[in-house]
C-alpha cells in the first residue's frame, strides 16, 4: 500500500483496483480537449472581482474556433463530399442520421428539431411546395434524424452507463432502421466515445467486405467528427478502429484546449455545430435550387450562390457580433447570479431559441454538479433554472420542443442486448438501471410548458429571474399586449420578480425593438441586444451559434463566480461515467500536486511526494460512496477529496470525510485551494485580459 493511503487508513476498493488496472481505455485526461486553457487559467478569480474581464477571457477562447474554421476554408473538400452525399441521399429517397452523446447528442437533435425541420415546414407551406416534393418526396421531414445515446430522455440530463457502450449505438440505429446508403455522420467531441464509435462501426457493416467499390462507397456516407489531434487518439483502441479504417470519413475539428477544462460544449461543440450545420446547409442549397428560382431560393434564406468556404467565412462576423454585447451581457450574468445568491430561482421562456436554451441550462447541471431539471411529481423546486415555451400542456410542449411525437428506449429491445451482450458487471448493470429512466413514459416527467397547469406548479416567487429569449420577427410579439411573451414579463413582475430580455435580431430591426422594449422594462430588469449583420441564414444557424455563445459563457461565469469553478477546472464534476471518473481522479491529482509543488518551492518539505493516478483514484472511488450514502445532492466528491488528502499529508494522520465535509462548507474548496496555493490566484494576465 502506498504512503498516501496508508496515512489514511484508506484500501483501494475492488472498484478502484478495475478501474486503475483494466479501465485504462478510459484515462482520458492525456486528451488536448482535457487539458487547462492558458488564457482562462485563473478564471474564477477573475469573474469574482471583474465580471467583464472575466466573460472576456471566456469569449477570447472562441479565437480558437476562427483559426480552426480558417484552415477549413482553405482545404473544405471532405465537407464537400459531405454536403454532396446528403443531397444525393435525400433526392434518392435515404436518410441522413446524425447521432452524438451528451452536448453532441444534443447537437444531433438540434439539427433535427431546429434546423432540418423547421426549415421543410416552411418550404411546405409555400405555393413551390408541389415541385420541390416532386423532387424529394412528401416525407422529407422525416429524412433526417437526429439521435443521442439514450434517446429523447437523455435531453434533459445524461444516463449512466450508455455512453461507454458501444452496443447502445449499434441498437439505436437498428431502432432508427437505418441501412446501407443512408449517410451517417457521428459526432463527439472527444474522439473517444464508446456509443458514438459503435455507430459509425456498425453503421459500416452492411457495407460487406472491404473491396476498392465498397471503401468509396462507404467513405462517401459514413462520417466520424472529432476535436483531438489523431496522433492523442490512437493510443485507445476503440477510436483507433475508426481513425484507420479507409471506409470511414474522419473529419477533424481540433480547436485545442476548452475555455473550461474538459467542457467540451464550449468550443469542440460550437464548431461541430456550425460545421455540420453548413454542411445541411449547402447540401439544401444543391438540393432546390434545380427547381427554385433565384427569388424563390432568397425567399428561403438563400443569397447568391455561395460555396463551403464561403459559409464557412461567416463564423468570424457571428463571433465578433457576441463580443460587441459583451457590456449587456456582463449585467445580464451579473443580474441571474445574484438570484442565485439570494436562493432564488429562473425562468427562461422561448420559441425558435428553444432547444438552444434548454440545451445551455440542462448542460448546467452535469458540469457544474446542481440538481437536474425538476420533474413533474417534485413537491418543490431544486434546480435553479427552467425553460418553457409557449404551449398548452405538457405534450404539446415537447411536440414543439422535438418536432415530432417523443422517442424514448424500447425495454424489450435494448434490455436482451444489455443483459447478454454486455460483459462488464458494472457497465451491465448500470446501463440495465439507466434503461428504466429512458422509456416513452418519461415524456410524463418534464413539463417545459408556459401553461395554467405549470404556472400554478413552478410559477415565480419574489426574487426569482424570468428570462424572455426572442429570435428574429419574435421580437413583434411585444407590440401585441396579449401575447405570451408580453404575459410571461407581465408574470414576473406581478409577483414580484425582475425580468431580461434576450433579443437576437439584425441590426434594422433595433430601432423598433428599443421602442418597444424600453416601456415593458422595470427597476432592475435589462436587455441584451445581441446583433447580427443580415447575411444568408436559411437555417438560422449562424443566429442560433450566435446565442449558443453567448449563453455558453454567460452560464460559465455565472457557475465560476459562485464558486462551481476553480480556476478553470470543473471541480464540481458528477463522476457518473467512466470518462468523468478519470476526469474526476485527474482532477484531484492536479490540484493536489500543484499544491505540494507550490509548498515545495517555498521550501516547506514533509508533506510526501506527488500522489500518483492511482492513489487519487482510491480516494476518490471513496468519496463517492461517502456521498451517495450520506444522500448529500450537490456536494463534491473532487472537493472532498482533495481536501481529506491535503488535510491527511499536512497532519500526518488520517482526517475523516467528517471532517473534510466541514472544511468544505465552512471555507469552500477556492479559498482553501488559495490558502495552500497563492499562485493558483495570481496564475496568469489578468489586467492583460481586462483591457483586450
Amino acid at each position: 500500500m502506498s504512503e498516501l493511503l496508508q496515512i489514511m487508513g484508506l484500501e483501494p476498493a475492488p472498484l478502484s483496483t478495475d478501474y486503475v488496472e483494466n479501465k485504462r481505455q478510459f484515462h482520458l485526461y492525456s486528451l488536448l480537449t482535457e487539458q487547462r486553457h492558458p488564457k482562462t487559467w485563473n478564471l474564477s478569480f477573475v469573474l469574482q472581482s471583474d465580471t467583464m474581464a472575466g466573460l472576456r477571457m471566456l469569449l477570447s477562447v472562441d479565437q480558437d474556433i476562427s483559426a480552426r474554421i480558417r484552415q477549413l476554408e482553405l482545404n473544405p473538400a471532405l465537407l464537400t463530399q459531405a454536403a454532396d452525399a446528403v443531397a444525393e441521399a435525400v433526392i434518392s429517397g435515404h436518410r441522413i442520421y446524425i447521432y452524438g452523446c451528451g452536448a453532441t447528442g444534443r447537437l444531433a437533435k438540434q439539427m433535427e428539431s431546429t434546423f432540418w425541420r423547421p426549415f421543410w415546414r416552411r418550404v411546405q407551406q409555400h405555393r413551390c411546395w408541389e415541385k420541390v416534393r416532386a423532387r424529394v418526396g412528401g416525407n422529407i421531414e422525416d429524412a433526417l434524424v437526429g439521435e443521442m445515446t439514450g434517446g429523447d430522455r437523455a435531453l434533459v440530463s445524461s444516463l449512466e452507463g450508455f455512453e461507454d457502450l458501444q452496443l447502445i449505438g449499434r441498437l439505436q440505429l437498428q431502432d432508427h432502421g437505418i441501412r446501407r446508403g443512408d449517410v451517417v455522420i457521428c459526432v463527439t467531441e472527444g474522439g473517444e466515445t464508446s456509443s458514438v464509435i459503435g455507430t459509425v462501426l456498425a453503421a459500416l457493416e452492411p457495407y460487406g467486405p472491404a473491396g476498392e467499390g465498397t471503401i468509396a462507397e462507404a467513405r462517401k456516407n459514413l462520417y466520424f467528427i472529432c476535436n483531438n489531434p489523431v496522433d492523442v487518439l490512437l493510443p485507445f483502441e476503440r477510436s483507433a478502429a475508426v481513425l484507420t479504417n479507409p471506409s470511414i470519413t474522419h473529419i477533424n475539428l481540433t480547436t485545442g484546449p476548452q475555455s473550461i477544462t474538459g467542457s467540451t460544449r464550449m468550443q469542440a461543440t460550437t464548431s461541430e455545430t456550425f460545421v455540420v450545420g453548413v454542411i445541411l446547409e449547402q447540401a439544401l442549397s444543391q438540393i432546390l435550387k434545380p427547381c427554385l428560382t433565384p427569388e424563390e431560393m432568397c425567399g428561403f434564406g438563400f443569397g447568391a450562390e455561395s460555396s463551403i468556404a464561403e459559409r464557412l467565412a461567416d463564423f468570424d462576423d457571428v463571433r465578433r457580433a457576441v463580443e460587441a454585447c459583451i457590456h449587456e451581457l456582463a449585467r445580464f450574468t451579473g443580474l441571474e447570479t445574484n438570484t442565485y445568491r439570494k436562493h432564488r430561482f429562473a425562468t427562461y421562456l422561448a420559441k425558435e431559441a428553444l432547444i438552444t436554451v434548454f440545451i445551455d441550462n440542462t448542460e448546467r447541471s452535469p458540469t457544474f454538479r446542481l440538481y437536474p431539471l425538476d420533474k413533474v411529481e417534485d413537491e418543490q423546486r431544486r434546480c435553479w433554472v427552467q425553460v418553457w415555451t409557449e404551449a398548452p400542456d405538457l405534450r404539446s410542449a415537447w411536440h414543439r420542443f422535438l418536432g415530432r411525437p417523443f422517442h424514448g428506449l424500447d425495454p424489450l429491445l435494448y434490455g436482451p442486448a444489455f443483459e447478454t451482450g454486455v460483459e462488464d458487471l458494472y457497465l451491465r448493470e448500470a446501463a440495465l438501471r439507466s434503461l428504466r429512466s429512458a422509456g416513452n413514459d418519461q415524456e410524463f416527467s418534464y413539463d417545459f410548458s408556459f401553461s395554467a397547469a405549470n404556472i400554478a406548479r413552478r410559477g415565480p416567487e419574489r426574487g426569482d429571474l424570468g428570462v424572455l429569449v426572442l429570435m428574429n420577427e419574435e421580437g413583434r410579439a411585444l407590440e401585441d399586449p396579449d401575447s405570451g411573451a408580453r404575459n410571461f414579463i407581465k408574470l414576473f413582475h406581478e409577483r414580484g420578480g425582475s425580468a431580461g430580455i434576450l433579443t437576437v435580431t439584425a441590426a434594422a430591426d433595433m430601432e423598433k425593438l428599443k421602442h418597444t422594449i424600453a416601456p415593458l422594462l422595470q427597476a432592475g430588469d435589462l436587455w441584451v441586444p445581441l446583433v447580427l449583420d443580415p447575411v444568408a441564414d436559411p437555417l438560422g444557424l449562424r443566429a442560433q451559434i450566435a446565442l449558443k455563445m453567448l449563453l455558453n459563457a454567460h452560464s460559465t461565469a455565472i457557475m465560476a463566480s459562485l464558486g462551481r469553478v476553480i480556476g478553470n477546472t470543473m471541480t464540481s464534476v458528477s463522476p457518473s461515467n467512466l470518462k468523468l471518473i478519470g476526469r474526476a481522479t485527474y482532477l484531484v491529482l492536479s490540484h493536489v500536486n500543484d499544491i505540494l509543488k507550490e509548498l515545495e518551492c517555498h521550501g516547506r518539505h514533509g508533506m510526501a511526494s506527488p500522489i500518483s493516478f492511482a492513489e487519487a483514484n482510491a480516494v476518490l472511488i471513496e468519496a463517492i460512496d461517502f456521498v451517495k450514502s450520506r444522500e448529500m445532492g450537490q456536494t463534491a466528491e473532487v472537493a472532498l477529496s482533495i481536501i481529506r488528502i491535503i488535510e491527511a499529508l499536512g497532519q500526518g494522520t488520517n482526517v475523516s470525510w467528517e471532517e473534510a465535509q466541514r472544511i468544505l462548507e465552512t471555507e469552500g474548496l477556492a479559498s482553501y485551494l488559495v490558502r495552500h496555493n497563492s499562485a493558483l490566484a495570481k496564475a496568469g494576465d489578468i489586467q492583460g485580459f481586462a483591457e483586450t
